[in-house]
């Protein structure tokens, strides 16, 4: 674990995004992480670092796996953790975002993890409250604490990741675990590919800093790391692929693409997972190579460094105006 004082390592009020941040700060997050992978492991996982704190998580999008992750690294470290299932409350009442941001600041959460379908109502939301916002992630915009987690697992299973080469392939237009993941590998000095359709990649992807293929085989070619995502239908106005079988038969995951990658590559994906269509279920399942499962304990860990970090340091700031 890292020597370093929280207090003043991490000079941000807010974890909005990976974008911005230095290596030594993204360090502090996986180096303090990296202790409580093996506290968690233990049978008495609880502290009190944080009792007599409030974390509320304001998901107005549903999630199970962010949300609940939240809920386990906020009650492992002492504090007291509400559910506010607000897509299916106030803002089918009609409230705007900002009297939520005045409603919930009124209870005075010491942290308050957002997940909002669109991009940047997280920032606007923490410009309205006085505790630490954690981006649990805004549309296809950023996702932080999963790029977080997933730089964890690449390092704890490699042992670095200045040097990594990590293909990213799927819906990368969509996706914000792309986009988050791209800004921590090329801050830590990895190099990043992106493989999917054109249909599927933004403009100007290259001028994010990574190398381009529309082809698996060239695109997984001598790499370290593979991470697959979903196609994010929820997201998709119009026709991007011609169908999933044919997704799957150019882009999906199966060992044949594989071969192409180092032997010792590693596979991860965010989940949920769509099983058949962006990645197959003997690659998935694939104990010596699969990392999937590997990812969600990383994240409690992660997300317990997160709130140790950013809640530890909230009576050290001013309120907002």
């Amino acid at each position: 674990m890292q020597d370093a004082d929280p207090d003043t390592a991490f000079r941000h009020r807010h974890l909005l995004g990976i974008e911005g941040l230095s290596p030594a700060e993204i360090e502090l997050f996986l180096d303090l992480a990296d202790s409580y992978v093996e506290l968690n492991r233990q049978a008495d996982k609880k502290r009190s670092l944080l009792r007599g704190r409030t974390l509320i998580n304001c998901f107005f999008e549903n999630s199970t796996r962010t949300r609940t992750s939240f809920e386990v690294a906020g009650k492992r470290l002492g504090a007291d953790v509400v559910n506010m299932a607000v897509a299916v409350s106030s803002m089918v009442k009609g409230e705007t975002l900002i009297d939520t941001a005045m409603t919930l600041n009124a209870m005075h959460p010491d942290v308050l993890v957002v997940r909002h379908p669109e991009s940047g109502a997280v920032q606007l939301l923490s410009e309205k409250v006085d505790g630490a916002v954690i981006n649990a992630g805004d549309g296809s915009h950023e996702h932080p604490t999963q790029a977080l987690l997933d730089a964890l697992t690449m390092r704890r299973r490699k042992g670095r990741l200045t040097g990594l080469v990590v293909a990213i392939c799927g819906d990368i237009l969509h996706s914000r675990v792309a986009r988050s993941n791209i800004a921590l590998l090329n801050t830590m000095g990895a190099r990043v590919r992106v493989v999917a359709p054109r249909t599927l990649l933004p403009a100007a992807i290259e001028r994010l800093g990574v190398e381009v293929h529309h082809d698996m085989n060239a695109g997984l070619a001598d790499v370290d790391i593979v991470m697959m995502l979903r196609l994010q239908s929820e997201r998709m106005h119009g026709s991007f692929v011609p169908s999933t079988r044919e997704y799957f038969h150019f882009f999906g995951l199966d060992y044949d693409k594989l071969r192409r990658a180092k032997p010792d590559a590693l596979i991860m994906h965010p989940g949920p997972m769509n099983r058949g269509v962006e990645i197959g279920s003997e690659v998935a399942d694939d104990i010596d190579r699969s990392l999937i499962r590997e990812q969600v304990e990383m994240g409690v860990a992660v997300r317990m460094a997160c709130l140790e970090i950013l809640a530890g340091r909230r009576s050290n700031l001013p309120p907002v105006s």
